[in-house]
């Protein structure tokens, strides 16, 4: 293990080197003279019928020169089942079925950039058997808080690994003719208050670790589209935020592309179009006929708003509408796509804890993988063994064809060599209780426990299935606290007292408060919102199938106090009158989107602006941690296998385009197994202010029993560059750097000192 303590300053060097920022060509540009001839044959009125919603997921075209309307798939890990036009009601199709792809931090947890591309690419097959234009998606705002409500649709703490994930979606679903919408932009990373929330954070702290994952993806992987967040950023809305769509997307990055609200989160006229917003969802409240006669009175030009339907033309003529006859008239859910969630799905599972129990007088082993020699009676408790993920709370869901829970994945995998007893163990908070208002956090149920004991008692082995569901982690709210839910630590403790022999698997989306559970489990697994095949998978792993690869991104902490957030201070902002999320207010209301009478009710109290300073900085996750020197329950990156891996022989050697980092891993045991080698950054003699060690490269490596192989990993320049505020670019500071690898940001055997030139 290797810990480096930073030196702090806040001197830019003078000397350091500017990056050119990447250019690349994007694939919008090619129709630019016949967006002309559109654009001149067009009148005023069909341009702004263009710039807002015509349905609840879809804007308008221009049917008499032959452009469709732009149609949208809500979801970012699965096709949302079709809606009625101007409602949240279900049209009640038979077709609209789709597959549930692990959620974001799932993905995540397979640290592949090749799965998240398959990922992508499956999402956009099933919309375009859909009749999608745009996925709403992929989600990859800052896992800042490991309460968030939409932690679980986030894909990690850290903005590299974040960043090239989002790349791959995005190429995967591109590439098979879908746009992305990347969201939400930007630094919407808390639920409670999203509506009014005023983000204040330094320019430095924003590139380096919020704005840079939508960077790297418009910028590598020519994302198409871009959804404005509801909250707002140094005082403007994010949907007329003029730094973020236009200095930043626009002009730094050079972004050709279309930007939608987020639905609801307009909240002018003249503002957002100025700045560069495109479309105002899912109404036409704002930019309808309050635009029309804002250009009509000279408020607006019209030359504004050409180049608005300029950019929404650039994305229509590259992605090939589907004909409405056509759409949703052939099976979604297929095997294809299943495969592909079946296997980012056993890529994520994190092996958390693996000791050794006896059994009797035999010599003490690992309760993992499960030995079908020895153990013959298995207990499985908790309701999350039944439970299944694809909907539930409020927002994003998938109406899937096919959900294998993991009693079912071990039902399916044991067959008849062992006998499974499943008992609930515990009540899971659910949408009744959400609307009765009650609280996640409930005492043990006297009667389940009891229940779940004696079976435990009887069993060679018990698998607890405790966490949280789609109701506890939900669009619309922020948890309040980490505990786990339902009594479930009184269970464990319970359990354990009944049967040493005791594995948990952990199903949430997000961190958990494991240290009860961890204390009196001999195995720990966690196991995420995993998709439609996620049961299976853990079965395969459970089993040893499949040896478990899976890696955290994002870090687990002993106590929520010590979040850099909570630390801080800055979360969470108190309201004296606090009002209904702004979502939730449009889908309780809204019927009529196209008028745009909804969400009346979550409009009240926009007046009041929480402010969250964000005061930790760019020291984020393992950053803060590190350098802190706290102890956390879960590092970042960390995740144990079946397998051992050996790290040694590390080089460093400069490259055309930065650093080639080589070395040699070797599986040092009897069973096929992937690693995930991470390469990390430590500059203890910078000039700057810098976190202790920063992800800047890493790759999955797949071993055979015994095998020796010799690894090389690029890190990019521009990776290694800091953002300077006075000059507002990218700069590569020259130095000293240590190289650390290893498998995981706390276990880093190898190190060597090289130099930035």
């Amino acid at each position: 293990m290797i810990r480096i303590r930073a030196l702090f300053a806040v001197v830019v060097m003078a000397s350091a080197v500017t990056v050119q920022a990447q250019t690349y060509s994007s694939k919008l540009l090619g129709y630019e003279a016949q967006i002309d001839e559109i654009i001149k044959q067009m009148t005023l009125e069909e341009k702004v019928e263009m710039l807002h919603g015509k349905n609840m997921f879809s804007s308008a075209g221009i049917s008499r020169l032959g452009i469709a309307d732009v149609e949208y798939a809500d979801g970012p890990f699965g096709i949302r089942e079709e809606m009625e036009p101007h409602s949240w009601n279900s049209a009640h199709l038979t077709t609209d079925s789709a597959t549930f792809f692990p959620t974001g931090s799932a993905l995540a947890a397979t640290w592949s950039a090749d799965w998240a591309y398959a990922y992508g690419r499956g999402m956009s097959r099933e919309a375009r058997l859909r009749g999608k234009d745009m996925i709403l998606g992929p989600a990859i705002n800052i896992q800042r808080l490991p309460t968030g409500g939409r932690t679980y649709e986030y894909l990690s703490e850290d903005p590299l690994l974040s960043g090239v994930l989002a790349v791959a979606y995005t190429r995967g679903a591109q590439d098979d003719g879908t746009a992305v919408c990347l969201k939400h932009y930007a630094l919407n990373n808390q639920e409670d208050y999203r509506g009014t929330v005023d983000v204040r954070i330094s320019d430095r702290a924003m590139h380096e670790i919020y704005l840079r994952p939508f960077e790297m993806a418009v910028r590598e992987a020519d994302a198409w589209g871009l959804m404005a967040a509801y909250n707002k950023v140094n005082g403007r809305w994010c949907s007329e935020n003029a730094h973020l769509l236009t200095a930043v997307l626009r002009q730094q990055w050079g972004f050709p592309g279309m930007v939608i609200s987020d639905w609801g989160g307009v909240h002018s006229t003249v503002d957002p179009v100025v700045a560069g917003m495109n479309v105002e969802m899912p109404g036409n409240r704002f930019m309808g006929q309050a635009l029309l006669d804002s250009v009509k009175a000279g408020k607006v030009s019209e030359a504004v708003i050409d180049q608005r339907v300029r950019e929404i033309l650039r994305v229509r003529l590259t992605v090939k509408p589907i004909d409405k006859a056509v759409a949703n008239t052939k099976p979604v859910g297929n095997a294809e796509e299943m495969a592909t969630a079946l296997e980012v799905a056993r890529r994520s599972i994190v092996l958390l804890k693996n000791e050794p129990v006896a059994q009797g007088k035999s010599e003490a082993q690992a309760l993992l993988p499960i030995d079908t020699k020895r153990v013959k009676r298995v207990a499985v408790i908790g309701e999350n063994a039944v439970t299944t993920m694809a909907l539930g709370g409020v927002g994003a869901g998938v109406k899937t064809r096919r959900e294998v829970t993991p009693l079912e994945g071990l039902q399916t995998v044991l067959g008849n060599s062992v006998k499974l007893t499943y008992v609930p163990g515990y009540k899971s908070f659910d949408r009744d209780s959400r609307n009765k208002r009650l609280s996640p956090v409930q005492p043990a149920d006297a009667a389940l426990m009891a229940e779940a004991v004696k079976a435990a008692k009887k069993a060679d082995l018990v698998l607890f299935f405790a966490g949280d569901n789609r109701e506890v982690e939900t669009e619309g709210s922020d948890r309040k606290r980490i505990t786990l839910p339902s009594g479930q630590d009184e269970l464990a403790v319970a359990l354990a007292k009944a049967n040493r022999r005791l594995v948990t698997v952990i199903v949430s989306g997000g961190p958990v408060d494991v240290s009860t559970v961890s204390e009196v489990s001999s195995a720990l697994v966690a196991s995420w919102f995993n998709g439609s095949m996620g049961g299976q998978a853990l079965a395969e792993v459970l089993t040893g199938q499949i040896s478990p690869s899976g890696k955290l991104p994002m870090t687990w902490p002993c106590r929520l106090e010590d979040v850099p957030a909570y630390a801080t201070g800055s979360y969470p902002q108190q309201a004296e009158n606090p009002q209904g999320d702004i979502f939730v207010g449009l889908v309780n209301n809204g019927a009529n989107s196209h008028t745009g009478t909804n969400g009346e009710r979550g409009r009240r109290g926009r007046n009041f602006s929480p402010v969250a300073n964000y005061a930790e900085q760019g020291l984020v996750g393992y950053r803060w941690y590190d350098t802190k020197q706290m102890a956390v329950a879960y590092p970042f990156g960390f995740g144990l296998s079946y397998a051992t891996f050996k790290y040694s022989d590390l080089a460093v050697q400069p490259s055309a385009d930065g650093f080639d980092v080589r070395f040699t891993l070797t599986n040092t045991s009897d069973c096929n197994a992937e690693e995930v080698a991470q390469v990390y950054v430590a500059r203890p003699a910078s000039r700057i202010e810098r976190p202790v060690k920063e992800l800047k490269a890493f790759k999955r490596v797949a071993l055979k029993a015994g095998e020796r192989q010799t690894v090389t990993i690029p890190i990019r320049r521009t990776d290694l560059c800091h953002w300077d505020e006075p000059a507002q670019t990218w700069l590569l500071e020259p130095g000293g750097m240590t190289v650390l690898v290893g498998g995981s940001s706390d276990n880093l055997p190898l190190s060597v000192e090289t130099k930035i030139k």
